[in-house]
């Protein structure tokens, strides 16, 4: 397995829209690597979810993992989408892998639907509710190009990350 590189704000290829997957490609050992590397990237980086253009690769693919009693099990979706939000919004203090030392507070729905393909290509159809929910829909954002801050609506909350340390992590809130 391999570290790779995280694009970071600025990197235009965080802003675009990520190309699908072909199914066919998904069996090769070549794109199993790539979902390989993309964990252990994560990991390294001390991450909870990781997209592929995050890595300066344009593709729909996401890894997510987070353990613990309030986590969500290793999850790999392929050309996923959400095809259903629930009512109900939670805001959590959202961070990035590629936006370094900012975290910001952003508001979103508790409970999303999604459709996808897993790391075998089988088809997936499964709610997520709490932090799988917005790990979810912070990582799908990259595949269209979108990022944390853009999810913000009051700057007010964006803050350094010894700041973020200092002053608010006391609200013990989950950082994304």
């Amino acid at each position: 397995m391999a570290l790779l590189t995280i694009a970071k704000l600025g990197n235009p290829l965080l802003r675009q829209v990520a190309q699908a997957v072909d199914p066919n490609e998904i069996g090769t050992q070549a794109f199993q690597q790539f979902i390989d590397d993309m964990f252990e990237t994560m990991q390294g980086a001390e991450g909870i979810g990781l997209a592929a253009p995050q890595v300066s690769r344009s593709q729909q693919l996401v890894v997510m993992a987070c353990p613990g009693d309030n986590g969500f099990p290793q999850t790999v979706l392929v050309n996923p989408r959400i095809v259903y939000y629930g009512p109900h919004q939670v805001e959590n203090w959202e961070g990035c892998l590629s936006v370094d030392g900012l975290r910001g507070k952003v508001a979103r729905p508790s409970m999303v639907r999604v459709h996808g393909l897993d790391r075998h290509g089988s088809p997936l159809d499964f709610e997520a509710t709490d932090l799988f929910a917005v790990c979810i829909q912070h990582e799908l954002d990259h595949l269209n190009g979108k990022l944390f801050l853009d999810r913000m609506t009051d700057l007010a909350t964006l803050t350094q990350l010894d700041e973020f340390d200092r002053f608010w992590k006391k609200e013990h809130a989950t950082v994304i």
